[in-house]
């Protein structure tokens, strides 16, 4: 079982911990294929980026757990992971990944709620009188 690489991708609050290893090109997602995990088509295409970008689509199978945040977060968390673990199986590989910007993580995270205000950045109504 050295064949497995197993990496994690972060993105907003979501955390994915994805294994790879050779195979037909099968995703699965939390024991679900991620055709049915993730309802948009633009999600599904996040999560098969890297395989496309690095021509390696039917070569690996896909088994992660995805936990926290909602359904853009984790689609964004298992494209890093995914990405992590191509570099990890073949080093030439960085230089399209890194390209296409998939081995950055995301740093941008909700906004805290200030004290006194109504939100992050909301302020209450101003009156001059």
């Amino acid at each position: 079982m050295t064949d497995v690489k197993n990496t994690v991708g972060r993105r907003k609050t979501s955390v994915a911990r994805v294994f790879l290893k050779p195979g037909a090109g099968e995703i699965i997602v939390n024991d679900t294929v991620y055709e049915r995990y993730f309802s948009r088509d633009t999600l599904r295409s996040i999560v098969r980026q890297p395989f496309e970008l690095t021509d390696t689509v039917a070569k690996f199978n896909v088994s992660a757990n995805v936990a926290g945040g909602g359904e853009s977060g984790q689609a964004g968390a298992l494209r890093h992971g995914i990405a992590r673990a191509l570099l990890e199986t073949d080093a030439a590989l960085r230089p399209a990944l890194k390209k296409a910007g998939l081995l950055t993580r995301d740093p941008r995270m909700k906004e805290r709620k200030k004290y006194g205000r109504k939100g992050a950045r909301k302020r209450f109504q101003f009156s001059k009188r």
